[in-house]
Protein backbone atom coordinates (compact mmCIF):
# COMPACT_ATOMS: atom_id res chain seq x y z
CA UNK A 1 0.00 0.00 0.00
CA UNK A 2 1.44 3.45 -0.85
CA UNK A 3 1.98 5.71 2.05
CA UNK A 4 0.10 9.34 2.43
CA UNK A 5 1.45 12.23 3.03
CA UNK A 6 4.61 11.93 1.13
CA UNK A 7 4.33 14.72 -1.68
CA UNK A 8 8.40 15.17 -2.71
CA UNK A 9 10.39 12.73 -4.85
CA UNK A 10 13.44 10.94 -4.27
CA UNK A 11 16.38 12.92 -4.99
CA UNK A 12 17.84 12.22 -8.52
CA UNK A 13 14.73 11.78 -10.28
CA UNK A 14 13.77 15.05 -11.02
CA UNK A 15 11.39 15.33 -13.79
CA UNK A 16 12.34 16.42 -17.49
CA UNK A 17 10.78 19.94 -18.78
CA UNK A 18 7.40 19.12 -20.27
CA UNK A 19 6.92 15.46 -18.40
CA UNK A 20 3.82 14.64 -18.26
CA UNK A 21 2.79 13.12 -14.74
CA UNK A 22 2.01 9.57 -16.03
CA UNK A 23 5.43 9.42 -17.63
CA UNK A 24 7.00 10.95 -14.70
CA UNK A 25 5.44 8.67 -12.52
CA UNK A 26 6.76 5.84 -15.11
CA UNK A 27 10.27 6.90 -15.02
CA UNK A 28 10.14 6.99 -11.15
CA UNK A 29 8.88 3.67 -10.82
CA UNK A 30 11.55 2.43 -13.52
CA UNK A 31 14.57 3.39 -11.22
CA UNK A 32 12.55 2.59 -8.21
CA UNK A 33 12.08 -1.40 -9.47
CA UNK A 34 15.07 -1.73 -11.15
CA UNK A 35 17.50 -0.87 -8.12
CA UNK A 36 16.82 -3.54 -5.73
CA UNK A 37 16.40 -6.26 -8.48
CA UNK A 38 19.76 -5.04 -10.14
CA UNK A 39 21.42 -5.47 -6.72
CA UNK A 40 19.60 -8.88 -6.37
CA UNK A 41 21.06 -10.09 -9.36
CA UNK A 42 24.36 -8.55 -9.34
CA UNK A 43 25.12 -10.11 -5.38
CA UNK A 44 23.95 -13.50 -6.46
CA UNK A 45 26.08 -13.37 -9.38
CA UNK A 46 28.92 -13.04 -6.65
CA UNK A 47 27.90 -15.57 -4.59
CA UNK A 48 28.21 -18.11 -7.59
CA UNK A 49 31.90 -17.12 -7.98
CA UNK A 50 32.68 -18.10 -4.36
CA UNK A 51 32.73 -21.99 -2.83
CA UNK A 52 29.52 -23.64 -3.24
CA UNK A 53 28.92 -26.62 -2.68
CA UNK A 54 26.27 -28.61 -5.52
CA UNK A 55 23.09 -27.79 -4.09
CA UNK A 56 24.48 -24.48 -2.81
CA UNK A 57 25.55 -23.26 -6.34
CA UNK A 58 21.99 -24.84 -7.62
CA UNK A 59 19.49 -22.51 -5.21
CA UNK A 60 21.66 -19.82 -6.08
CA UNK A 61 21.63 -20.39 -10.08
CA UNK A 62 17.57 -21.01 -9.92
CA UNK A 63 17.41 -17.48 -7.76
CA UNK A 64 19.26 -15.79 -10.08
CA UNK A 65 17.12 -16.63 -12.87
CA UNK A 66 14.34 -15.95 -11.13
CA UNK A 67 14.96 -12.51 -10.02
CA UNK A 68 16.45 -12.20 -14.29
CA UNK A 69 12.75 -12.92 -15.07
CA UNK A 70 11.25 -10.79 -12.60
CA UNK A 71 13.75 -8.07 -14.30
CA UNK A 72 12.31 -8.51 -17.94
CA UNK A 73 8.64 -8.30 -16.52
CA UNK A 74 9.57 -5.08 -14.83
CA UNK A 75 11.20 -4.55 -18.41
CA UNK A 76 7.84 -5.08 -20.61
CA UNK A 77 5.33 -3.90 -18.19
CA UNK A 78 6.93 -0.35 -18.26
CA UNK A 79 7.27 -0.41 -22.17
CA UNK A 80 4.36 -1.82 -22.22
CA UNK A 81 2.90 1.15 -20.22
CA UNK A 82 4.01 3.87 -22.08
CA UNK A 83 3.40 2.87 -25.81
CA UNK A 84 0.03 2.26 -24.44
CA UNK A 85 0.06 6.03 -22.80
CA UNK A 86 1.35 7.17 -26.37
CA UNK A 87 4.53 8.40 -24.05
CA UNK A 88 7.23 6.58 -26.28
CA UNK A 89 9.37 9.23 -28.12
CA UNK A 90 11.35 8.56 -31.08
CA UNK A 91 15.39 9.92 -31.46
CA UNK A 92 16.33 10.22 -35.02
CA UNK A 93 19.91 9.57 -35.60
CA UNK A 94 22.36 8.20 -37.87
CA UNK A 95 22.48 3.99 -37.15
CA UNK A 96 25.52 1.83 -38.05
CA UNK A 97 23.57 -0.94 -38.48
CA UNK A 98 26.41 -3.67 -38.12
CA UNK A 99 27.29 -1.82 -34.97
CA UNK A 100 23.51 -2.27 -34.11
CA UNK A 101 23.40 -5.91 -34.97
CA UNK A 102 26.76 -7.00 -33.87
CA UNK A 103 25.82 -5.45 -30.46
CA UNK A 104 22.65 -7.87 -29.99
CA UNK A 105 24.37 -10.80 -31.00
CA UNK A 106 27.23 -10.31 -28.71
CA UNK A 107 24.87 -9.33 -25.72
CA UNK A 108 23.59 -12.47 -26.24
CA UNK A 109 26.31 -14.58 -26.76
CA UNK A 110 27.16 -15.90 -23.23
CA UNK A 111 23.18 -17.07 -22.58
CA UNK A 112 23.39 -18.76 -26.36
CA UNK A 113 27.00 -20.60 -25.95
CA UNK A 114 25.85 -21.57 -22.08
CA UNK A 115 22.67 -23.73 -23.89
CA UNK A 116 25.26 -24.81 -26.59
CA UNK A 117 23.93 -22.70 -29.17
CA UNK A 118 25.01 -20.77 -32.12
CA UNK A 119 24.39 -17.35 -32.36
CA UNK A 120 25.19 -15.43 -35.52
CA UNK A 121 24.54 -12.32 -37.46
CA UNK A 122 25.42 -10.46 -40.80
CA UNK A 123 24.36 -7.39 -42.95
CA UNK A 124 23.90 -7.49 -46.61
CA UNK A 125 26.33 -4.85 -48.83
CA UNK A 126 23.23 -2.92 -49.99
CA UNK A 127 21.57 -2.77 -46.71
CA UNK A 128 22.86 0.78 -46.05
CA UNK A 129 23.38 2.96 -42.66
CA UNK A 130 19.92 4.71 -41.38
CA UNK A 131 18.62 7.28 -39.87
CA UNK A 132 16.51 5.81 -37.04
CA UNK A 133 16.21 5.48 -33.29
CA UNK A 134 18.87 3.27 -32.63
CA UNK A 135 17.57 2.22 -29.09
CA UNK A 136 13.96 1.29 -30.33
CA UNK A 137 15.70 -0.90 -32.63
CA UNK A 138 17.69 -2.73 -30.55
CA UNK A 139 14.62 -2.86 -27.99
CA UNK A 140 13.18 -4.97 -31.02
CA UNK A 141 15.87 -6.92 -32.04
CA UNK A 142 17.23 -7.91 -28.48
CA UNK A 143 12.91 -8.63 -27.45
CA UNK A 144 13.46 -10.91 -30.65
CA UNK A 145 16.35 -12.32 -30.77
CA UNK A 146 16.30 -13.00 -26.82
CA UNK A 147 12.86 -15.04 -27.49
CA UNK A 148 14.68 -17.26 -30.07
CA UNK A 149 17.83 -18.31 -27.78
CA UNK A 150 14.97 -18.38 -25.17
CA UNK A 151 12.93 -20.93 -26.87
CA UNK A 152 15.77 -22.94 -28.55
CA UNK A 153 16.69 -26.37 -27.10
CA UNK A 154 19.47 -27.05 -30.33
CA UNK A 155 20.77 -25.50 -33.32
CA UNK A 156 20.99 -21.96 -33.01
CA UNK A 157 19.71 -18.29 -33.75
CA UNK A 158 20.52 -15.93 -36.76
CA UNK A 159 20.19 -12.02 -37.15
CA UNK A 160 20.12 -10.89 -40.39
CA UNK A 161 19.27 -7.34 -42.45
CA UNK A 162 18.49 -7.23 -46.08
CA UNK A 163 17.34 -4.35 -48.18
CA UNK A 164 14.02 -5.59 -49.67
CA UNK A 165 12.67 -2.74 -52.13
CA UNK A 166 12.48 1.06 -51.57
CA UNK A 167 14.40 3.96 -53.14
CA UNK A 168 17.68 4.89 -52.64
CA UNK A 169 17.10 7.70 -50.34
CA UNK A 170 13.98 5.72 -48.48
CA UNK A 171 15.18 1.99 -48.44
CA UNK A 172 13.22 -0.14 -47.11
CA UNK A 173 15.06 -3.03 -44.87
CA UNK A 174 14.14 -6.57 -43.31
CA UNK A 175 15.70 -7.49 -39.71
CA UNK A 176 15.15 -11.26 -39.70
CA UNK A 177 15.56 -13.45 -36.73
CA UNK A 178 15.87 -17.58 -37.60
CA UNK A 179 16.08 -19.66 -34.94
CA UNK A 180 16.04 -23.63 -35.01
CA UNK A 181 13.63 -24.26 -31.94
CA UNK A 182 10.14 -25.84 -32.38
CA UNK A 183 8.84 -23.11 -34.24
CA UNK A 184 5.24 -21.42 -34.05
CA UNK A 185 2.17 -23.20 -34.90
CA UNK A 186 0.03 -21.50 -37.98
CA UNK A 187 -2.79 -21.08 -35.28
CA UNK A 188 -0.61 -18.81 -32.87
CA UNK A 189 1.24 -16.69 -34.89
CA UNK A 190 -1.11 -14.05 -34.60
CA UNK A 191 -1.76 -14.36 -30.94
CA UNK A 192 1.92 -13.98 -29.54
CA UNK A 193 2.28 -10.28 -30.58
CA UNK A 194 -0.94 -9.79 -28.47
CA UNK A 195 -0.77 -8.83 -24.67
CA UNK A 196 0.00 -11.90 -22.59
CA UNK A 197 -0.32 -14.34 -25.80
CA UNK A 198 1.83 -17.69 -25.49
CA UNK A 199 1.95 -20.69 -28.34
CA UNK A 200 0.50 -22.43 -25.63
CA UNK A 201 -0.41 -21.89 -21.54
CA UNK A 202 2.34 -23.96 -20.17
CA UNK A 203 4.69 -21.28 -21.91
CA UNK A 204 4.84 -19.02 -18.92
CA UNK A 205 5.59 -21.45 -16.56
CA UNK A 206 8.41 -23.18 -18.46
CA UNK A 207 10.45 -20.31 -19.63
CA UNK A 208 9.05 -17.75 -17.94
CA UNK A 209 7.63 -13.85 -18.46
CA UNK A 210 3.94 -13.04 -19.46
CA UNK A 211 3.88 -12.84 -23.10
CA UNK A 212 4.29 -8.91 -23.01
CA UNK A 213 8.06 -9.13 -25.11
CA UNK A 214 6.28 -9.68 -28.48
CA UNK A 215 3.52 -7.05 -27.69
CA UNK A 216 6.05 -4.64 -26.94
CA UNK A 217 7.74 -5.12 -30.27
CA UNK A 218 4.57 -5.38 -32.58
CA UNK A 219 3.65 -2.03 -31.04
CA UNK A 220 7.24 -0.88 -31.79
CA UNK A 221 7.52 -2.09 -35.17
CA UNK A 222 3.98 -0.57 -35.96
CA UNK A 223 5.23 2.80 -34.21
CA UNK A 224 8.49 2.93 -36.48
CA UNK A 225 5.52 2.38 -39.93
CA UNK A 226 7.00 -0.93 -40.08
CA UNK A 227 5.22 -4.64 -39.55
CA UNK A 228 6.43 -7.58 -37.58
CA UNK A 229 5.55 -11.50 -38.70
CA UNK A 230 6.48 -15.09 -37.94
CA UNK A 231 6.32 -17.75 -40.04
CA UNK A 232 8.42 -21.40 -39.81
CA UNK A 233 11.99 -21.75 -41.46
CA UNK A 234 12.58 -21.88 -45.35
CA UNK A 235 15.14 -23.90 -45.04
CA UNK A 236 14.64 -26.17 -41.68
CA UNK A 237 12.97 -26.63 -38.56
CA UNK A 238 12.51 -23.31 -36.48
CA UNK A 239 10.78 -20.44 -36.29
CA UNK A 240 11.61 -17.03 -38.81
CA UNK A 241 10.55 -13.86 -36.97
CA UNK A 242 10.59 -10.51 -39.76
CA UNK A 243 10.65 -6.67 -38.77
CA UNK A 244 9.98 -4.57 -42.27
CA UNK A 245 10.30 -0.76 -41.69
CA UNK A 246 11.46 1.89 -43.96
CA UNK A 247 14.01 4.19 -42.79
CA UNK A 248 16.09 7.42 -44.18
CA UNK A 249 19.67 6.45 -45.87
CA UNK A 250 22.37 8.05 -44.48
CA UNK A 251 24.00 10.01 -47.28
CA UNK A 252 27.44 8.74 -48.20
CA UNK A 253 28.19 5.65 -46.13
CA UNK A 254 29.60 3.08 -47.97
CA UNK A 255 31.17 -0.27 -45.47
CA UNK A 256 34.46 -1.22 -46.15
CA UNK A 257 35.12 -4.26 -49.23
CA UNK A 258 38.44 -4.67 -47.92
CA UNK A 259 37.81 -8.19 -49.95
CA UNK A 260 37.56 -7.42 -52.94
CA UNK A 261 38.89 -10.14 -55.50
CA UNK A 262 39.57 -12.57 -52.94
CA UNK A 263 38.11 -16.05 -51.95
CA UNK A 264 38.17 -17.75 -49.19
CA UNK A 265 36.54 -20.78 -48.48
CA UNK A 266 34.40 -21.60 -44.53
CA UNK A 267 34.33 -25.45 -43.42
CA UNK A 268 31.63 -25.27 -40.45
CA UNK A 269 28.80 -28.21 -39.83
CA UNK A 270 26.89 -25.57 -38.70
CA UNK A 271 24.56 -24.41 -41.53
CA UNK A 272 23.97 -21.05 -39.42
CA UNK A 273 28.21 -20.22 -39.11
CA UNK A 274 28.22 -21.15 -42.45
CA UNK A 275 25.78 -19.12 -43.88
CA UNK A 276 26.07 -16.01 -41.88
CA UNK A 277 30.49 -16.49 -42.44
CA UNK A 278 29.59 -16.16 -46.33
CA UNK A 279 27.45 -13.57 -46.00
CA UNK A 280 30.17 -11.47 -44.26
CA UNK A 281 32.98 -12.59 -46.80
CA UNK A 282 30.41 -10.75 -49.37
CA UNK A 283 29.41 -7.91 -47.20
CA UNK A 284 33.18 -7.43 -47.59
CA UNK A 285 33.52 -7.88 -51.21
CA UNK A 286 34.94 -11.32 -51.28
CA UNK A 287 33.21 -14.69 -52.01
CA UNK A 288 33.14 -17.93 -51.01
CA UNK A 289 34.82 -21.07 -53.30
CA UNK A 290 36.02 -24.27 -52.37
CA UNK A 291 39.66 -24.03 -53.78
CA UNK A 292 40.67 -20.80 -51.88
CA UNK A 293 44.02 -19.86 -50.41
CA UNK A 294 42.32 -19.19 -47.19
CA UNK A 295 40.01 -21.25 -45.28
CA UNK A 296 38.10 -20.26 -41.88
CA UNK A 297 37.48 -23.67 -40.06
CA UNK A 298 35.03 -24.20 -37.18
CA UNK A 299 36.13 -25.62 -34.50
CA UNK A 300 33.35 -27.93 -34.19
CA UNK A 301 33.82 -29.44 -37.59
CA UNK A 302 37.09 -31.39 -35.38
CA UNK A 303 36.77 -35.17 -35.97
CA UNK A 304 35.23 -37.23 -33.42
CA UNK A 305 37.85 -38.00 -30.37
CA UNK A 306 40.04 -35.33 -31.60
CA UNK A 307 41.29 -31.83 -29.54
CA UNK A 308 41.65 -29.93 -32.73
CA UNK A 309 39.92 -29.37 -36.37
CA UNK A 310 42.69 -30.73 -38.76
CA UNK A 311 44.39 -27.77 -40.68
CA UNK A 312 43.53 -27.57 -44.02
CA UNK A 313 45.35 -29.80 -46.77
CA UNK A 314 45.92 -26.53 -49.08
CA UNK A 315 45.65 -22.89 -48.24
CA UNK A 316 46.31 -21.21 -44.72
CA UNK A 317 43.60 -22.14 -42.12
CA UNK A 318 42.19 -19.61 -39.55
CA UNK A 319 40.16 -21.13 -36.49
CA UNK A 320 36.45 -20.34 -35.43
CA UNK A 321 36.20 -19.82 -31.94
CA UNK A 322 33.86 -19.14 -29.04
CA UNK A 323 35.27 -17.17 -26.49
CA UNK A 324 35.50 -19.88 -23.67
CA UNK A 325 37.98 -21.72 -25.93
CA UNK A 326 40.23 -18.97 -26.06
CA UNK A 327 42.76 -21.58 -24.41
CA UNK A 328 43.06 -23.27 -27.88
CA UNK A 329 44.37 -20.26 -29.80
CA UNK A 330 48.53 -21.28 -28.51
CA UNK A 331 47.55 -25.06 -29.63
CA UNK A 332 46.04 -23.82 -33.02
CA UNK A 333 48.80 -21.68 -33.74
CA UNK A 334 51.48 -24.27 -33.06
CA UNK A 335 49.10 -27.01 -35.21
CA UNK A 336 50.24 -24.28 -38.12
CA UNK A 337 46.87 -22.44 -38.06
CA UNK A 338 47.64 -18.17 -38.98
CA UNK A 339 45.12 -17.09 -37.15
CA UNK A 340 41.77 -16.84 -35.10
CA UNK A 341 38.31 -15.53 -34.93
CA UNK A 342 36.04 -15.56 -32.02
CA UNK A 343 32.36 -16.38 -32.72
CA UNK A 344 30.32 -14.50 -32.99
CA UNK A 345 32.12 -13.20 -35.87
CA UNK A 346 32.91 -9.85 -36.80
CA UNK A 347 33.04 -8.48 -40.09
CA UNK A 348 35.97 -6.39 -39.66
CA UNK A 349 37.92 -8.64 -38.24
CA UNK A 350 36.93 -11.53 -40.77
CA UNK A 351 38.45 -9.11 -43.20
CA UNK A 352 41.34 -8.62 -41.01
CA UNK A 353 42.45 -11.86 -40.47
CA UNK A 354 41.75 -13.38 -44.03
CA UNK A 355 44.36 -10.25 -45.31
CA UNK A 356 46.61 -11.20 -42.82
CA UNK A 357 46.72 -14.54 -43.47
CA UNK A 358 46.50 -14.06 -47.53
CA UNK A 359 49.88 -11.85 -46.83
CA UNK A 360 48.39 -8.86 -48.24
CA UNK A 361 50.02 -5.65 -47.60
CA UNK A 362 53.56 -7.21 -47.40
CA UNK A 363 53.93 -5.47 -50.65
CA UNK A 364 53.63 -1.83 -48.73
CA UNK A 365 56.49 -2.92 -46.92
CA UNK A 366 59.00 -5.44 -49.44
CA UNK A 367 60.84 -7.93 -46.80
CA UNK A 368 58.86 -7.64 -44.15
CA UNK A 369 55.43 -9.57 -42.79
CA UNK A 370 52.55 -7.83 -42.84
CA UNK A 371 51.26 -6.73 -39.16
CA UNK A 372 49.69 -8.59 -37.15
CA UNK A 373 45.39 -7.76 -36.88
CA UNK A 374 44.60 -6.66 -33.25
CA UNK A 375 43.72 -9.20 -30.60
CA UNK A 376 39.98 -9.88 -30.10
CA UNK A 377 38.75 -7.96 -27.26
CA UNK A 378 36.43 -10.80 -26.10
CA UNK A 379 39.45 -12.97 -25.74
CA UNK A 380 42.19 -10.91 -23.72
CA UNK A 381 42.02 -11.04 -20.30
CA UNK A 382 43.57 -7.47 -19.71
CA UNK A 383 45.24 -7.07 -16.19
CA UNK A 384 44.42 -4.23 -14.73
CA UNK A 385 46.90 -4.19 -11.59
CA UNK A 386 47.07 -0.31 -10.14
CA UNK A 387 44.40 0.98 -12.61
CA UNK A 388 43.26 3.81 -9.93
CA UNK A 389 39.34 3.87 -10.35
CA UNK A 390 36.09 6.45 -8.86
CA UNK A 391 33.20 4.96 -8.16
CA UNK A 392 30.35 7.33 -7.28
CA UNK A 393 27.45 4.81 -6.55
CA UNK A 394 24.73 5.92 -3.49
CA UNK A 395 23.10 2.82 -3.73
CA UNK A 396 25.60 0.30 -0.93
CA UNK A 397 24.10 -2.80 -2.59
CA UNK A 398 25.26 -1.46 -6.04
CA UNK A 399 28.31 0.18 -4.49
CA UNK A 400 29.74 -3.51 -2.94
CA UNK A 401 28.95 -5.40 -6.29
CA UNK A 402 31.03 -2.76 -8.35
CA UNK A 403 33.83 -2.12 -5.98
CA UNK A 404 34.23 -5.92 -5.80
CA UNK A 405 34.14 -6.78 -9.63
CA UNK A 406 36.68 -3.56 -9.88
CA UNK A 407 38.90 -4.81 -6.83
CA UNK A 408 38.93 -8.36 -8.20
CA UNK A 409 40.29 -7.20 -11.56
CA UNK A 410 43.46 -5.71 -9.28
CA UNK A 411 41.82 -1.72 -9.74
CA UNK A 412 42.50 0.70 -6.43
CA UNK A 413 38.91 1.70 -5.80
CA UNK A 414 37.90 4.90 -4.28
CA UNK A 415 34.40 5.65 -3.41
CA UNK A 416 31.65 8.88 -3.43
CA UNK A 417 28.37 8.81 -2.28
CA UNK A 418 26.85 11.70 -4.38
CA UNK A 419 27.54 13.69 -7.16
CA UNK A 420 29.14 16.68 -4.63
CA UNK A 421 31.11 13.86 -3.27
CA UNK A 422 32.54 12.68 -7.04
CA UNK A 423 33.70 16.91 -8.46
CA UNK A 424 35.76 17.15 -4.99
CA UNK A 425 37.34 14.03 -5.34
CA UNK A 426 37.99 14.48 -9.07
CA UNK A 427 39.52 18.37 -7.84
CA UNK A 428 41.79 16.20 -4.82
CA UNK A 429 42.97 13.21 -6.99
CA UNK A 430 44.08 11.45 -10.49
CA UNK A 431 42.17 9.05 -11.89
CA UNK A 432 42.06 6.69 -14.63
CA UNK A 433 38.60 6.23 -14.85
CA UNK A 434 35.32 7.04 -13.07
CA UNK A 435 32.18 4.86 -13.22
CA UNK A 436 29.54 7.14 -12.26
CA UNK A 437 25.63 6.24 -11.12
CA UNK A 438 23.06 8.45 -12.90
CA UNK A 439 20.46 9.00 -10.25
CA UNK A 440 22.06 9.75 -6.96
CA UNK A 441 20.98 12.05 -4.48
CA UNK A 442 21.26 16.08 -4.51
CA UNK A 443 23.72 16.20 -7.37
CA UNK A 444 23.06 13.34 -10.31
CA UNK A 445 25.38 11.81 -12.31
CA UNK A 446 25.19 13.45 -15.16
CA UNK A 447 25.47 16.88 -13.60
CA UNK A 448 28.34 15.71 -11.64
CA UNK A 449 30.01 15.04 -15.35
CA UNK A 450 28.89 18.46 -16.58
CA UNK A 451 30.54 19.97 -13.63
CA UNK A 452 33.88 17.79 -14.00
CA UNK A 453 33.97 18.95 -18.08
CA UNK A 454 33.57 22.29 -16.76
CA UNK A 455 36.56 22.13 -14.95
CA UNK A 456 38.51 20.80 -17.72
CA UNK A 457 39.08 17.42 -16.70
CA UNK A 458 38.96 14.96 -19.70
CA UNK A 459 39.20 11.73 -17.37
CA UNK A 460 36.92 8.93 -19.13
CA UNK A 461 33.53 9.17 -17.23
CA UNK A 462 31.34 5.51 -17.73
CA UNK A 463 27.86 6.07 -16.26
CA UNK A 464 26.02 2.81 -14.57
CA UNK A 465 22.41 2.83 -15.44
CA UNK A 466 19.63 0.50 -15.34
CA UNK A 467 18.63 1.58 -19.06
CA UNK A 468 15.40 1.98 -18.03
CA UNK A 469 14.38 4.45 -21.12
CA UNK A 470 16.54 5.35 -24.40
CA UNK A 471 16.91 8.78 -23.10
CA UNK A 472 18.92 8.04 -19.94
CA UNK A 473 21.64 6.99 -22.06
CA UNK A 474 21.03 10.19 -24.24
CA UNK A 475 21.20 12.21 -21.38
CA UNK A 476 24.66 10.45 -19.88
CA UNK A 477 26.85 11.05 -22.96
CA UNK A 478 25.13 14.83 -24.19
CA UNK A 479 26.64 15.72 -20.23
CA UNK A 480 29.94 14.78 -21.17
CA UNK A 481 30.25 11.20 -20.18
CA UNK A 482 32.25 8.74 -22.70
CA UNK A 483 29.81 5.37 -22.34
CA UNK A 484 27.23 3.82 -20.25
CA UNK A 485 27.37 0.20 -18.60
CA UNK A 486 24.18 -1.41 -18.09
CA UNK A 487 22.85 -2.99 -14.68
CA UNK A 488 23.48 -5.21 -12.86
CA UNK A 489 27.07 -5.41 -13.94
CA UNK A 490 28.53 -8.32 -15.69
CA UNK A 491 32.65 -9.39 -15.29
CA UNK A 492 32.99 -9.82 -18.99
CA UNK A 493 31.48 -6.37 -19.80
CA UNK A 494 32.91 -4.57 -17.02
CA UNK A 495 36.24 -6.17 -18.39
CA UNK A 496 36.01 -4.53 -21.96
CA UNK A 497 34.98 -1.16 -20.29
CA UNK A 498 38.01 -1.07 -18.51
CA UNK A 499 39.87 -2.57 -21.69
CA UNK A 500 38.62 -0.03 -23.55
CA UNK A 501 38.78 3.44 -21.13
CA UNK A 502 42.28 2.65 -20.04
CA UNK A 503 43.66 1.89 -23.55
CA UNK A 504 44.67 5.56 -24.05
CA UNK A 505 45.43 4.61 -28.08
CA UNK A 506 41.53 3.07 -28.68
CA UNK A 507 39.89 5.32 -26.65
CA UNK A 508 36.71 6.98 -29.15
CA UNK A 509 33.34 8.01 -27.31
CA UNK A 510 30.31 6.11 -28.19
CA UNK A 511 27.87 7.69 -30.54
CA UNK A 512 24.63 9.52 -29.36
CA UNK A 513 21.78 7.38 -29.87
Amino acid sequence: MARRGKTTEPAGTEPAKGEAPEQQFLRLMSHEMRTPLNGVIGMLGLLQRTRLDGAQRAYAEAARSSAEHLLGLVNDLLDYARLEAGKLEFDAAPVDLEALVRGVAELLSPRAHEKGLEIVWSVAADAVDIIGDEGRLRQVLFNLAGNAVKFTETGGVRITVERINGVASRPKLAFIIDDTGPGVPAEARKRIFEEFGHVDASDASRFGGAGLGLAVVSKLAAAMKGTVTVAGRPDGPGARFRFEAAFPAVNGAVRGRTLEGRTVKVVSPDPFVRAATVAQIEASGGRHSADAPVVLIDHTARAAGSGLAARPAQGRGIILLKPSERDLIARYKGAGFHGYLIKPLRRASVAERVLAAAGAGSALQPGLPPPPPPEDDRVGLTRFSGTRVLLVEDNPVGALLAATLLRREGCAVETAASGHEAVAAMKRARYDLVFMDMRMPGMDGPSAARAIRAGGDNTPIVALTAHAFAEDRRTCLEAGMDDHLVKPLELETLRASLARWTNRAERAKVAVA
